[in-house]
């Protein structure tokens, strides 16, 4: 009989000092990622069609700090450029490269499905219909203004979720491969939707198909106050629950045995991932391939360990979703890809590369 190397390597003795010999080394790896995601940030927020010196970006937002007085040697334009354009943006990319590291991971392991992403189950497919008849009507409120079009995709979001979710729950059980069902399926009608919605979109196609690849271009304080606090609770529920997902990748039942509520886990890491997903998309548009290669690489590298596997995707995918928003308004500048495009590209062959991996250790 063969044995299960990773299981012996995960149960191993623990190094004199107490900690789990794989543990250190996956905290390690955290600290050295929070610490690549901090150079990755300042990066972006200096380099750009106005380059600023890294110790004065570094200097400008010190400055904002209460009860801390700099003395500037900047101008006032080049302060704008850093605190209102530049920052607002990259928090924002960094967050949403966060939410949907971290909803990949958790639908990949609540549905034991390694294709699984945030948009398996209709989330992006119906914010795109949100958004859409948003952008297409002209709705406009005045109470609303810019937040408009992400309410709208919000509600298409959450809408979409929650439609599957009663189209997939038999009395007290919501099925898995139900729920998964149910959502390409409603994913493949919304998408025609989405399809008619834009041949009649006239002079407001460019608009549209903008959103729909995904852009931090409108990315504001306004927005970063709003996604930030989202995705931080969704994140931490999602956190607690951490064990649990490791027990149901051993299959419902034994983790039922082993003391897991699972049909009242599944309701609650859905909310959770769904929520922070739709408040993603609602102000950027969809972003491809992030929630489902981040989660894998870091599979591959770390292990499977959710305890770890969560904390490390929402911190690659945000390292990786900022250097993919630098790639977007740098390589054509001034003008500007999509970066849903520029997140393909790099994803595509970066997850056939994985998937070849993979194979050659499986077999």
């Amino acid at each position: 009989m063969g044995v299960n190397t990773n299981l012996n390597k995960e149960n191993c003795p623990a190094v004199p000092g107490g900690m789990h010999p794989h543990w250190r080394g996956r905290i390690i790896a955290m600290a050295g990622l929070f610490g690549l995601l901090l150079l990755a940030a300042i990066f972006a927020i200096s380099f750009g069609s106005v380059e600023v010196p890294f110790f004065t970006t570094i200097s400008i937002m010190i400055s904002k700090i209460p009860f801390v007085n700099i003395i500037p040697d900047w101008t006032v334009n080049t302060q704008t450029i850093i605190w209102d354009i530049r920052l607002p943006r990259v928090l924002l990319a960094g967050v949403v490269g966060m939410a949907l590291a971290v909803a990949g991971a958790t639908y990949q392991g609540l549905f034991r499905n390694p294709l699984a992403d945030p948009y398996l189950i209709g989330v992006a497919q119906g914010a795109a219909v949100g958004a859409v008849l948003g952008l297409i009507l002209g709705i406009g409120f005045d109470v609303l203004g810019i937040f408009t079009t992400p309410l709208f995709a919000f509600a298409g979001a959450f809408g979409a979720v929650g439609v599957v979710y009663m189209l997939a729950r038999v009395g007290n059980r919501l099925t898995v491969t139900t729920l998964i069902l149910a959502g390409v399926a409603l994913g493949s009608f919304l998408t025609a939707i989405v399809s008619y919605l834009i041949t009649v979109s006239g002079d407001k196609i460019h608009s549209v198909m903008f959103w729909l690849m995904g852009s931090f271009s409108m990315a504001g304080w306004e927005s970063v106050k709003i996604v930030i606090p989202i995705v931080i609770i969704g994140t931490l529920v999602i956190l607690l629950f951490a064990r649990s997902l490791n027990l149901i990748q051993l299959g419902e039942e034994q983790a039922q045995e082993l003391g897991v509520d699972v049909e009242r886990m599944k309701i609650i890491l859905l909310t959770a991932a769904t929520l922070i997903t739709a408040a993603a998309v609602s102000f950027v548009g969809i972003i491809g391939f992030v929630g489902i290669i981040v989660p894998h690489a870091v599979r591959l590298i770390w292990g499977a360990d959710y305890r770890f596997l969560l904390p490390l995707s929402a911190l690659v995918g945000a390292v990786f979703m900022i250097m993919a928003d630098i790639a977007s308004r740098t390589l054509v500048a001034p003008n500007e890809i999509p970066v849903g495009a520029i997140t393909a590209l790099v994803g595509a062959p970066f997850f056939l590369y994985l998937l070849r991996k993979r194979t050659r250790m499986l077999f």
